[in-house]
């Protein structure tokens, strides 16, 4: 199985190492700046990664079943001297045992964080649009569209817990996203708010909608 790196697992098991971290008062020689804890946390991670159970590497909400329950009794013998040896020398813990603690505490963290179930999405909404940021009523977009549900799920494009995912647009930039893609193609290749705005032609009309005042009339 690849270990990649660049996986939102991956990421997300970074961010409990460096929560887990900055919980840790007498860190010696702690990291004073945001990329010195970047960099320090990304070598962490780096080195206990690839020794983790497979489970964990791909862990979501779909595959939760996957993981082990009992995390204490869990074997992690393949633990990284390099990442034991970091954390006794930071004085994060006094021995190997106490580096496998660690590990395990940011385990559990991550376990009930990457399998978490889905957000209810109408508590997604916030006051502005997503795309040109204007404080005006409204309206989801689903962003994988709801004609597709089916073929998403036969063609795996998505799981389907992620099926009503939304983004918070007002009218004309709803009207505008659909105008630039197909359904399909909005739930392959632009299903999420990100993706959408690395469009040219997405941010070009963001940036003209930004400068409308909502509720003018024109001619």
């Amino acid at each position: 199985m690849l270990r990649t790196i660049d996986s939102p697992q991956f990421s997300l098991f970074k961010d409990c190492i460096a929560r887990r971290l900055l919980s840790y008062p007498d860190l010696q020689n702690p990291p004073q700046e945001s990329q010195e804890l970047d960099d320090f946390t990304s070598y962490l991670t780096q080195e206990v990664w690839p020794t983790l159970p497979a489970a964990f590497l791909t862990a979501s909400y779909e595959t939760r079943c996957d993981l082990p329950e009992d995390l204490d009794s869990m074997l992690l013998h393949s633990v990284s001297g390099a990442f034991v040896d970091t954390l006794i020398s930071y004085g994060i813990a006094e021995d190997a045992e106490g580096a496998e603690t660690f590990l395990r505490k940011t385990l559990a963290d991550y376990r009930q964080q990457a399998c978490a179930p889905p957000p209810v999405w109408s508590s997604t909404r916030g006051k502005d649009c997503e795309i040109c940021e204007r404080e005006i009523p409204l309206t989801y977009h689903h962003l994988i569209p709801r004609s597709t549900h089916a073929k998403a799920l036969k063609k795996k494009w998505h799981p389907e817990s992620m099926l009503n995912v939304v983004a918070w647009l007002c009218r004309p930039c709803h009207t505008m996203v659909h105008s630039v893609a197909t359904n399909e193609d909005l739930a392959q290749n632009y299903y999420s708010v990100a993706l959408l705005l690395e469009r040219e032609d997405v941010q070009r009309w963001g940036r003209y909608a930004s400068k409308q005042r909502y509720g003018v009339r024109r001619g």
